[in-house]
């Protein structure tokens, strides 16, 4: 039986076609992440290291406190060299989100990176926190990390959606998560999340991962109507927002009704 520690309980919920939700850190430094996901109606925890100041050291602190909490900890790494995702799965990561992926070759590289031969070609290890650092066979452990493994690659300008349909029939390769915001830069259309061209490369990207049996991502977007809205064409993997965002929002939500109580005095 394989050890309770490396279930994926994100990827699990994938699999059964149910939507997963992240909080995406990027201000939070201490282990406490995961436990304030958990009490938060979140399933992963999306740490970036790719737009803040998060130190591997940092990263690897909050993915082994969510291993025992049942929050899926997946790590947004910095670019495509193979060592920056093996790197924080052999610590204690059990997602990686691959970012700026445009062709069938580098999401392939993503996988090669990620998953053990035979469907990639990341380099063996051993102990790992992922098993309370018990010796598992090797042969035992590459295939339990192989099936545990989440990989998403983000599809950021035209040509990755373009390329959606060969990036989505690889194997490895769990979601295509789209980067809304780089999607519509690139697109010179910033901050027109209900453009015509938008929802079409949405429904380019569901479609290819319905044919392939793949999870389509939507990030980006924080508008709530608009999120169930695009949630209701199909994506089932999104992050919520940033704890900074959800910081600086009750903060200001309460000194405003703290004002505004003893303005009406």
């Amino acid at each position: 039986m394989d050890p309770e520690v490396t279930r994926n309980a994100a990827k699990e919920k994938l699999r059964q076609g149910q939507l997963v939700l992240g909080l995406s850190i990027r201000l939070t430094r201490t282990p406490e992440a995961a436990k304030i996901a958990k009490a938060t109606g979140h399933d992963f925890l999306f740490i970036d290291m790719e737009h803040t100041g998060l130190s591997f050291e940092t990263v690897v602190d909050m993915s082994v406190a969510a291993l025992d909490t049942g929050i899926t900890p997946i790590v947004r790494v910095i670019g495509h060299d193979h060592w920056q995702a093996s790197r924080v799965l052999d610590c204690g990561a059990m997602g990686v989100v691959v970012p700026h992926v445009d062709d069938a070759e580098q999401a392939q590289a993503a996988v090669n990176a990620c998953k053990y031969p035979p469907t990639g070609h990341r380099s063996m290890s051993g102990g790992f926190p992922h098993f309370d650092f018990a010796p598992v066979p090797p042969g035992e452990a590459a295939r339990i990390h192989n099936d545990n493994v989440l990989l998403a690659v983000m599809l950021e300008t035209p040509r990755a959606i373009e390329n959606a349909d060969e990036i989505a029939r690889l194997e490895g390769v769990d979601v295509l998560h789209i980067g809304t915001n780089d999607l519509l830069a690139e697109m010179g259309l910033h901050g027109q999340f209900e453009h015509p061209e938008v929802r079409a490369a949405y429904e380019k990207v569901i479609s290819a991962c319905e044919r392939h049996g793949k999870t389509a991502g939507l990030g980006g977007v924080r508008d709530l109507e608009l999120c169930e809205k695009y949630l209701a064409m199909g994506f089932r993997f999104m992050t919520t927002h940033t704890d900074l965002a959800f910081l600086l929002a009750a903060a200001s939500e309460r000194t405003r009704a703290l004002r505004h109580a003893v303005a009406g005095q």
